[in-house]
Parts: structure tokens; sequence; C-alpha cells
């Protein structure tokens, strides 16, 4: 079954979409996706051809998803803001006939000499698609026929592409719409970004199964998610524990007056927010389990017996197994170990790897690299991971990666990249550097180099000078002690050695110019933009800045500004001149997600 023909029976009065104060319903969007399907279809996509989809948020990329689906074609989801080498790769790994794009985004693509079709029009520049607007239409597929493409970074540092099926996706909406109870009269928040797996299986895919209203953002925004639950009549909220953390002594039950459900993945959500969030909002946050390679729901913490700390127990349909990672056997309940679970939400494999898809599912059994604990009625916690797999802000940083591209400085001789935990973002990327002996470098000079090649949140935020990596009698490289020996820095920013130019600004005092100069200085460096360049009135957003550099500048700014500075602050002003106007506002009290100055 074409996952995408549930979408001919919806009442095409029903509202779909809600984005930016307008509404979409599903005959709207029906017809936006059967533009972008007349359009593909005489370009020569058809079945099984793979089309690139490298857009943000918002109705064009629904149109172009469900665009694509329908031709029994296959969508390769790419984060518009990866640099330009790690699009490129997943262009040429895949094999992209065409992409869909939109604004600046298409133009650097249609320089490489792909065929770029900008979706806002469904059309290339200068054609004009409204005058064969084309007819909704579903090509039948089995429920193998791949469907969609997620790509995740590999341990040898190359991205590697999740090849999800019909019937992956299928399953996993309808086992997202059963267990949280979608129905056609909820509206469900998503600002999680659409190129993930989490975005499309486990809040559009759930909502249009049950023919539920989207209320969909570009990207989290505090004060935007806020003006939604108190104006959109939201009742499901998805994010990940940053999400919350950013919400916590900020919101109350009024806020979401119409909000029933809460749920949080992607990374281990604290047990002491779980439980705060609980006593003030008066309603859990659920949790689950997955992973792209599983379409990403396994478990479900269940609202009629939810076992705090836990993700929950296999959903139907799923086996899961704690084993021994040395041999495979099974463990008892109590005991850690490696989680492994089959069954139809397993991927297909990772695309031209079949090497690597031969380790990670062996025998149906997909070995998911993580470890944790089954209790004695089936509840499974998550505790660690085997791989050196690092979660900032919900997204997943591998370490090879990054260390590839630190291993392109002449002066390097040995790297150690690993996650050191944070309070707000889960993880940070930090980096150990064993320098080639006579040579120099500086942490602004590898951070320069990371930022070339790496999108923003992949670039560590601290570096450690070395003579030497911890290693076993093997040689491997013992990255828990790296872990374990970090944290007394990360409890104390003072300690950390960082790029761009705060080091020297330190205790300052920053007022007036010197702030804006400041800041001007840390984004051109963070960005790869010339400071006067950057806009007073522009959206850092659109810059590139995020919500993980967000915080990572507020951090930067205590210091010199000798005061606490809340990690929000910047991506709530959302432009220079909002964020000057903040920092020179009188200080109030710090709130939980404020970070005070070094001393």
């Amino acid at each position: 079954m074409n996952v995408a023909s549930i979408f001919a029976d919806m009442p095409g009065d029903r509202p779909c979409l809600l984005f930016e104060g307008g509404i979409s319903s599903y005959a709207d969007v029906r017809a936006r996706a059967a533009g972008v399907r007349a359009r593909l279809q005489a370009e020569g996509v058809g079945r099984g051809d793979f089309v690139a989809l490298v857009l943000p948020n918002g109705p064009d990329f629904v149109a172009g998803y469900l665009g694509v689906l329908s031709l029994g074609a296959v969508a390769v989801c790419i984060n518009p803001m990866l640099a330009a080498a790690e699009t490129a790769f997943i262009l040429a790994d895949s094999g992209c006939r065409l992409a869909l794009a939109e604004g600046e985004v298409a133009g650097w693509l249609s320089l490489g000499g792909l065929r770029v079709l900008d979706v806002a029009t469904a059309t290339a520049p200068g054609a004009s698609p409204r005058a064969s607007p084309g007819i909704w239409a579903v090509e039948d597929v089995p429920d193998r026929h791949p469907a969609v493409v997620v790509y995740s970074s590999g341990t040898s540092g190359r991205p590697k592409g999740v090849m999800l099926s019909h019937g992956n996706v299928a399953f996993t909406a309808r086992s997202k719409v059963r267990y949280m109870g979608v129905t056609g009269a909820d509206r469900l928040l998503l600002f999680l970004p659409l190129h993930h797996c989490f975005g499309q299986n486990a809040i559009l895919w759930p909502a249009l199964f049950a023919g539920a209203c989207v209320v969909l953002q570009r990207r989290f925004d505090r004060a935007a998610v806020l003006q939604a639950l108190r104006t959109e009549g939201v009742t499901m909220v998805f994010g990940v524990p940053t999400t919350f953390l950013a919400l916590e002594g900020r919101i109350t039950p009024a806020d979401g007056p119409r909000v029933r459900y809460w749920f949080s993945a992607a990374a281990p959500l604290p047990l002491e927010v779980e439980e705060r969030w609980h006593r003030h909002m008066g309603l859990p946050i659920h949790q689950g389990y997955g992973q792209s390679e599983c379409s990403p729901f396994a478990t479900y913490n269940h609202l009629h017996d939810l076992r705090r700390g836990k993700v929950g127990t296999a959903i139907d349909g799923v086996d899961l197994r704690i084993v021994d990672p040395a041999d495979g056997r099974d463990l008892p309940p109590g005991e850690a170990g490696e989680i492994v679970l089959r069954g139809p939400n397993v991927m297909l494999g990772y695309l031209n790897r079949p090497d690597d898809t031969a380790k990670a599912v062996r025998q149906g059994w997909l070995h998911t690299g993580d470890i944790g604990r089954l209790d004695a009625e089936g509840y499974l916690s998550v505790e660690d991971r085997l791989t050196d797999l690092i979660i900032v802000g919900g997204r997943n940083v591998y370490p090879a990666e990054v260390e590839n591209a630190l291993y392109a400085h002449p002066a390097v001789a040995e790297v150690a990249v690993y996650g050191v935990a944070d309070p707000f973002l889960g993880e940070e990327v930090w980096a150990n550097v064993v320098l080639k002996p006579g040579a120099d470098a500086g942490a602004q000079e590898l951070e320069a180099i990371c930022r070339r090649t790496l999108a923003a949140y992949k670039v560590p935020t601290a570096f450690a000078f070395v003579d030497a990596l911890p290693r076993n009698p093997t040689g491997k490289i013992l990255k828990r002690e790296l872990r374990a020996a970090a944290r007394p820095a990360a409890q104390d920013p003072s300690h950390r050695e960082r790029g761009g130019d705060a080091g020297g600004l330190e205790g300052s005092g920053l007022d007036g110019s010197g702030l804006e100069t400041f800041v001007r200085s840390w984004l051109g460096d963070h960005l790869n933009l010339a400071p006067d360049t950057i806009e007073r009135d522009r959206a850092f957003a659109e810059y590139g800045l995020d919500s993980v550099l967000g915080v990572a500048l507020a951090r930067e700014l205590a210091a010199p500004l000798g005061r606490a500075v809340d990690l929000t602050v910047v991506w709530e002003a959302s432009t220079l001149a909002g964020l000057l106007a903040r920092l020179r506002e009188p200080v109030a009290a710090a709130g939980a997600c404020a970070v005070p100055a070094a001393t």
C-alpha cells in the first residue's frame, strides 16, 4: 500500500495545516501535492526515482513530500541548514534525479548542476505551473517499496541513508494513532524538523492518518509556541527534552487550555524534569523509544500504567530483548545490555551500504547500539550507548564525522570527540586534541575548520589540548574516561577553551557599542559571515543560527557582561536589534534557564 493513499479518503473541508495564520484544508493540501506530482511527472520522475527534499518546515515541504510519495518515488530528506559539502555528499550518495528546494537554497543547488524545482511554484524559474494543476492520484506499491530516506551520520564519519518503506511508515502512523489516541478533533503542534524521522513519522503521519490538523511552525520558538498554545486550540505537543527545559518556568496550565497530551523523545528526559512538569502542569510527559532505523517507534509509556523514568513497553507487533553485546545471549530482567528489536518498524537497510546493514540487522533483529534494561513487567529504561553517538538538543552527532573534519588541520596528530552532559542541550560536543610535535594551533582555528564543512550543531563547543589520549590495551581510545574527566570543567565554563573571541573579553563589563561589536564578531565567526553584513532587524534564523548556537552565544555573553544570562534570550529576541535591547534591560532574577557568569 502506498502510504499516501490515506490522503484520498479524508473529507476535503477538514482543516489539515495551520501555518503562520493561514489554514489549508485537506482538499487544499491535496491540490498542492497534485501540482507537485504533475510537475515531477513532466520531468520524467516515476516509481523508484530518488528526489531530494531540501526544504524547511512549511506547507511546501508537506506538498512536496506527498507529491513524491504519490508517484512511488523516494523522498530523500535533507536538512536545508547542512553545510554545502554535507548536502553534496548526500545528493551524490543517493543519486537523486532532482531536488525540491526554495529561495537561496534552490539557487546554490542549481549551481552544482542538479535539476532543481522551486516547490513554492512546483516549477523551475520562468515556467507557469498553475496552468496545469494536475489531479491527485497514487501509484500502488507493495509495503516493502522504499518511501523515504533519512540521513544520519555514520560511525565512519559519512552520513548513512536509512531507507524506510511504505509499510514502515504506515505501521508507525497507525501505532501512534492507537497509542496516543489521536482523533480528527486533535490539533498537533509540530515545530520539530520535518526532514527528520521524528517530525515525519511520529507527528505528521499520525495526524494525517487520523484526519487531524497540524499546527505547523518553522522551528521551535518559545514565544511562538506559547502563542499557539493559547490561541490555536493545540491539543497535543511533541518535543525533545530541551523543549521542556525551555518552557519550564514560563508556562502554566492556563497557557494551553486545550492541551491534553505532552510527548518527549530523541534523548533521555531527566526524571526531575518529568516530575516537576507533572506537578506544575497537572499532566505527564509521555515518552517512547525508537530511532530512525525503527521508524522511530518501538516502545511506549502507557497512560494507564505510566512509569516515570521509563520509556515504556514494546508496542504491539514489536519484539524487544536485552542481550549481552559480547555474545548475544538474552539477559534476565534487571540486567543491562544492548537493546535489540524486530517488527514491521525495522528499516529496509542503509542505502548503498550492505555491510553496515548486515551489522545492524541480524536475522531480522535490529541491534540498536543502545544500552538498557527491562524490569519484571517489561518496562524499558535506556541508560547508555554502545556507540559514541552524541545527542545535541535532540540531534545526532557522530564523533567520527567531527574528527574527520579536525584531522584536515595539518597541526592535528590525534583527536577524540565526545559528548559531555549539559542540562539544557542534553549533551555538548567536546574535543581533545593532540598536536604534532612542534606544531601550533588554537581553539579558534580548529573551530573555524569545522564550521567550513559541518552543520553548526556538530562543531565542538570546547577544546582540550593534551599530550596523549587514554587507551585500553588494544589501543582503543577510552571516551568514557574523557567524559568523566570533562565533568568538572562542564560545571565551570571558565575552564573551557573555546573558539571565537570570548576569552579576551571576559570581565570587561561590555555595554554600548562594545556589546554590539562583540555580538557581531561572534556571529561572524560562527556563521562564516562578515560582521558588518549582519542586519540589525533581520532574523538570526535567516543567517543559519539555530537553538544550539543560540545557547552557545548566551553562554559566551555571561562572562563579558559579568552577570547571568537566560539561555533562551538569543532565539527569543530573534534579531540583533532585539537581542541588544534585551541585554540592556535591567537585570531580573535569574530563572531556571539562566547561566551564571564565570568566576
